[in-house]
Order: structure tokens, then C-alpha cells, then sequence
């Protein structure tokens, strides 16, 4: 078995722990602590199974990680000063991020391979949504913009777009992604009797 395959599993399993306990999370500075980390182990992980299997379908997945994993981290910065300022520049930063992912989208879908581009287009489509989501407040646009993203990150993890290598399905990057639907599940599952608590404590964050 490719060691860089097996690397990309264990970054794997770090990132899972990450991500599922960020969706129980309703404190925003919090979250983007915790979703920040777990990014970071997810682009590595795309990087390893990239070695393993072929680079070529894997750059928008790095590109959209890296972009993550600083999103999320200077967000908990501007976040954990809560002031008028602090949202202000937050939301500049949000524009800033946007237009940054629509150049980087871009490149990354012209350089996939002519077969899978519509599926690199799809999920920057649903990458630019979750964004905005995490950034608009409350509990709810973040989790319901996730499931979406994270669909169509699962079709990316298949044979459907890793056309190289021997290993034709990545299981743990679908698990990641299966992990953050199963977390915005029991999110609700939690608060089914008081559906209105999670978007209040949010919102003080």
C-alpha cells in the first residue's frame, strides 16, 4: 500500500475528531478556532492522497483547504474581539475571501481534468455558499451551507474524480465530510425541544 495513502488516512482521522466536535460548537470565536485546526489537517490530508494518486484532481481540494484553514483562523481573531471595528474589518475580509476563492477557484477548475470540471465548478459553487454561511449569523446558515459543501466534497473522493493510482476511492476524506453531516444532525437532535436556544447562544458570540 502507498505510505503517502496511509499517511492521508491518519490526517484523516485527526481531522474528523476536528470537525465533528466544530458542529456542536455555538460560540462563533470557537468554532472557528476548532474549524480552523481541523482545516489544516484536511489540507494535508488532500496533499497526501494527492502524492498517493495523482496531484491533478486533488489541487482545488488543497486550494479550497488552505483557504479554509486561514479563513477560519483569522476569522476567530477578528471574532474574538467583538467590536464595531472588529466587524467591520470581518466583513471586509469576508468580501476579500471571496473574491480570492473565485480567482482560486478558477485556476484550480481549469487545471482538473477536462472530465471532472463540472464537479470542481459545482463545488465551488457550494464552497462560496458555505463561506457566506459561516459568516452570516446564528446557528443555521453555517450547517445547512455545510451539508451541502460536503456532498459534493464525497463526490470528489470517488472514482468519479480520482482518476489515477490504485486507489480509486479515498473512505476517509468521505468519512470527513460524513462527519460533518452526522454532527449538524445530532446538532438538532440536541436542540429539538428548544430549537431557538442554539441560534440566542449563538448569537451572543
Amino acid at each position: 500500500m502507498n505510505s503517502w495513502f496511509i499517511i492521508a488516512q491518519i490526517l484523516g482521522v485527526i481531522t474528523i475528531g476536528f470537525e465533528f466536535a466544530s458542529y456542536q460548537i455555538k460560540d462563533k470565536t470557537k468554532y472557528f478556532l476548532i474549524t480552523g485546526i481541523g482545516s489544516f489537517f484536511w489540507m494535508a490530508m488532500f496533499v497526501a492522497i494527492g502524492l498517493a494518486t495523482g496531484m491533478s484532481t486533488q489541487i482545488s481540494l488543497i486550494v479550497a483547504a488552505s483557504y479554509s484553514t486561514i479563513r477560519n483562523l483569522v476569522f476567530f481573531k477578528i471574532f474574538s474581539k467583538d467590536t464595531p471595528q472588529s466587524k467591520e474589518a470581518g466583513l471586509i475580509f469576508l468580501l476579500v475571501m471571496i473574491v480570492v476563492a473565485l480567482i482560486a477557484g478558477t485556476l484550480a477548475i481549469i487545471g482538473a481534468p477536462e472530465e471532472v470540471r463540472w464537479l470542481h465548478i459545482l463545488g465551488m459553487v457550494t464552497a462560496l455558499g458555505f463561506v457566506i454561511g459561516q459568516y452570516l449569523p446564528g446557528v443555521h446558515y453555517v450547517r445547512i451551507s455545510v451539508v451541502f459543501y460536503a456532498a459534493v466534497v464525497i463526490l470528489t473522493q470517488t472514482p468519479i474524480n480520482i482518476l489515477y493510482g490504485d486507489f480509486r476511492w479515498n473512505v476517509m476524506g468521505i468519512a470527513i465530510e460524513l462527519a460533518k453531516i452526522a454532527s449538524v444532525v445530532v446538532f438538532y437532535l440536541r436542540f429539538a425541544n428548544s430549537p431557538k436556544k442554539p441560534q440566542l447562544q449563538f448569537a451572543k458570540a
